[in-house]
């Protein structure tokens, strides 16, 4: 018996019968050997850590354009914060930590540069239409190790896939991603905006405050518990919790997602990602050559599209400057 073989064995006999077993995966597009030390979905878990999108992640905009200081989210930090709360609730109700793990770390791989900013711009510039959870699979499926992809289950995609608000997701495993993506954001956006002066502790919702708690660490224990607890055929929160986390919601995106201090600088993103757009469109064989394969064979503005939106916030700044900043220059 394999290491692999063994850890199934373990998830037979201690996992959830709602669990996604390793062994009952529907399998990649691509059949491949097993690996004789780990299941499927850490086989996926460390493709998506080891490849490019995740590490440019680190130089992605979460909230906060280009903020000044080190302790403010960003794309990549978000994801990690994700992942654990994501394995808390796993782990709590016996389902699969390892596909949970896989899911949450590759929900963001497709997201653009300057946050949602840039995702609104290059939904308006792309004939198709642009969400960052479908770019996140075609990363996956494609655009990493061009034209392979990396050849992840069809368990891993379609949760993915499905961690914004709509589909469900097939697993229940990746209907935890959903909601962990939710309480994480909400609650590390609550303590940015505070750090960067843009909100108030007092200004919170008071019902919301006495019902989930007054700091970061209290709301997300109660909402975390609260889906442990009502977490059996169905992925749930009591409904006062949720009635609750609803309105701190509807809060953050009523006052600070449109603070006028926090987003003043979002009126220049959709200049910069339309100037991009449009200069590569006209010169994809500027673009590197994997980019100008995709114009080839699926047309021009889906090969500008999965350029500009794997770039980090530094590299579409630079591009910028470099394209459309004149430079200065001397005669000796």
């Amino acid at each position: 018996m394999t290491i692999r073989e063994r850890t199934e064995e373990i998830e037979r006999m201690t996992l959830s019968p709602f669990a996604a077993l390793s062994e009952d995966s529907r399998g990649r597009a691509v059949q491949e050997q097993p690996c004789p030390m780990r299941p499927c979905y850490q086989r996926d878990r460390d493709r998506i850590i080891h490849c490019k999108s995740f590490r440019r992640l680190k130089q992605k905009t979460q909230v906060f354009l280009s903020p000044e200081g080190d302790h403010y989210r960003t794309r990549l930090t978000h994801t990690l914060e994700v992942s654990q709360i994501a394995r808390t609730i796993a782990r709590s109700l016996r389902l699969n930590e390892d596909l949970t793990e896989a899911i949450a770390l590759g929900h963001d791989l497709g997201h653009t540069p300057f946050g949602h900013a840039g995702e609104r711009a290059l939904n308006e510039l792309c004939p198709e239409g642009f969400r960052h959870y479908l770019q996140s699979v075609r990363v996956a499926d494609k655009l990493e190790k061009y034209p392979d992809g990396l050849n992840l289950t069809w368990e891993v995609l379609n949760g993915i896939a499905c961690h914004t608000r709509g589909a469900e997701a097939a697993t229940r495993e990746g209907r935890i991603v959903k909601y962990a993506d939710h309480i994480a954001y909400i609650n590390h956006d609550i303590e940015d905006a505070i750090t960067a002066g843009v909100l108030h502790p007092d200004a919170l919702p008071k019902e919301a405050v006495r019902v989930l708690g007054k700091t970061k660490s209290q709301r997300i224990t109660t909402l975390i518990t609260s889906l442990v607890e009502h977490g059996g055929e169905e992925i749930c929160m009591a409904p006062e919790i949720e009635a609750q986390y609803e309105a701190l919601h509807d809060f953050m995106y009523s006052t600070v997602y449109v603070d006028k201090i926090a987003k003043k600088e979002e009126q220049k993103v959709e200049r910069v990602i339309a100037s991009l757009y449009d200069h590569y469109l006209q010169r994809t064989e500027e673009m590197p050559i994997q980019y100008q394969h995709i114009a080839e064979q699926e047309g021009q503005d889906r090969a500008v599209t999965d350029y500009i939106s794997g770039m980090s916030d530094e590299f579409a700044i630079r591009a910028f400057e470099t394209l459309f900043v004149p430079k200065s220059w001397s005669v000796y």
